[in-house]
This record gives structure tokens, C-alpha cells and sequence, in this order.
């Protein structure tokens, strides 16, 4: 295995054992809920939104170490954008996990979520790989504050 490839693993598996961005968020004012019914992975995301910027999120959820480490790497990765911002990182990252594999990552465009491209070599784990990317679109095409009530 290259260096490169032990590097990505080694990302993987800390945000797995370690997610950054775990757990509920009370001032969420958008949740979505997320689930890949072929392997069993279940996601719920908690946006907070202020004034078209991700001011926080956080994530729970079970499923396998590619979902839970894609999950923590997308938190960090969007926290602080614009929606927008978010929404073509989203773009970027489908287009990462979805381009045949003959095809180079852009590592510039995508910076360190480019541990993700590995997935390429596996197509059944590429929904493992999206499910947090398609739960947070659809947590900010929701035009319906989701806002708890207690």
C-alpha cells in the first residue's frame, strides 16, 4: 500500500474512532435525517443557521467507519460557510466520489476530503461515503426551520 493510501486510512479510521462535531445540537434551527437502506447506516444532522451561514453542526447516528468518518469530515469541512459555499463543496465531493477511476482528484478543490476518494475502488461504498453529503443538501434546500420546541 503507498504511503498515500496508509495516510487516508489512518484519517479514516480517527474519524471514525473520533468524530469531530458528535452529538446533538440544541440551537439546531435544521434537521434532516439520513439512511442507507443498503448497509444500515442511519444519520441525523443538526444544522444551525444564521443569516445564510452554518454557524454550527454537529451529527449522530450508527453505520460503518466510511459513513461516521465522512459524517465528522463534513462538519468540519462546512462549519463556518455560506450555504452556498456548502452546497458547492457538496458538488465537489459527489463529483470526487463518483468520477471513474482513471480520473486524477483535484486535491486543491477538495483539500483534506480528498481521504474520501479511496471509496472509487469500492462503488458499493460510495453511498456509505455520501449519505452525511446528501442529508446535509437536503438539511439546507429545506426552506422550514426545524426549530425544537421543548
Amino acid at each position: 500500500m503507498s504511503d498515500l493510501s496508509d495516510l487516508y486510512q489512518e484519517v479514516i479510521l480517527d474519524h471514525n474512532r473520533r468524530p469531530r462535531n458528535y452529538g446533538p445540537l440544541g440551537s439546531a434551527n435544521r434537521v434532516a435525517k439520513g439512511h442507507n437502506p443498503l448497509c444500515g447506516d442511519r444519520l441525523t444532522l443538526y444544522v444551525q443557521l444564521d443569516g445564510g451561514r452554518l454557524t454550527d453542526i454537529h451529527f449522530e447516528g450508527s453505520g460503518c467507519a466510511i459513513s461516521k468518518a465522512s459524517a465528522s469530515l463534513m462538519t468540519d469541512a462546512v462549519k463556518g460557510h455560506t450555504v452556498a459555499e456548502a452546497m458547492q463543496l457538496f458538488g465537489q465531493v459527489h463529483a470526487m466520489l463518483t468520477m471513474p477511476l482513471d480520473q486524477p482528484v483535484d486535491d486543491e478543490s477538495v483539500g483534506k476530503l480528498a481521504v474520501l476518494s479511496g471509496v472509487r475502488e469500492f462503488p458499493v461504498r460510495v453511498k456509505c461515503a455520501s449519505l452525511a453529503w446528501h442529508t446535509l443538501k437536503s438539511a439546507l434546500l429545506d426552506t422550514h426551520d426545524t426549530a425544537k420546541t421543548e
